[in-house]
């Protein structure tokens, strides 16, 4: 079995590897996401079962690893401000900031979410900061269905507050 997973890797290492890059749009990202997929499918061989789709079994494996590259990598440009307000702030967020009428928009979004109470301010942030519900109803300790209202009733609010800029 061992030798079949590592026979049946090799032979689709170039469609691994086209899928990666349809994944990472880079090539050192898709030969490394190629590499953690190859070491990741041989250190589980076991849990391959014989005559099940191979090729399903590793794409969903690469997936995977895609994905869970792509959460670490929001969350670690994700900072919490240690003052009163707790606001998640992501690092890497740039919206045409030099154009002077984005930048207002951008002002005034920032003006109504800091208005709001810290109860539906901080799970909006982090919500934008790219966690997923689930994640932040975790986080803050409280239901998911309350994170996913709070969320939605900012979301409400922004829409109604800024309908002027549509």
């Amino acid at each position: 079995m061992k030798a079949n997973v590592a026979q049946n890797l090799v032979s689709v290492q170039n469609e691994l590897f086209n899928f990666a890059y349809k994944l990472t749009a880079d090539q050192e990202e898709a030969n490394d996401l190629l590499q953690e997929t190859s070491l990741k499918a041989l250190d589980n061989k076991e849990k391959y079962m014989v005559g099940t789709n191979f090729k399903g079994w590793i794409y969903t494996i690469m997936r995977n690893i895609f994905i869970n590259n792509y959460r670490k990598t929001l969350r670690d440009q994700t900072y919490l401000d240690q003052t009163d307000n707790l606001f998640y702030l992501n690092q890497s967020l740039n919206l045409e900031s030099d154009s002077t009428e984005s930048s207002y928009d951008l002002k005034e979004m920032r003006r109504i979410v800091n208005s709001l109470p810290k109860d539906y301010r901080v799970p909006f942030a982090m919500y934008v900061s790219g966690f997923k519900y689930r994640e932040i109803a975790e986080k803050l300790g409280l239901p998911l269905g309350t994170i996913k209202s709070r969320i939605h009733f900012t979301r409400q609010k922004l829409q109604e507050d800024l309908k002027d800029f549509r």
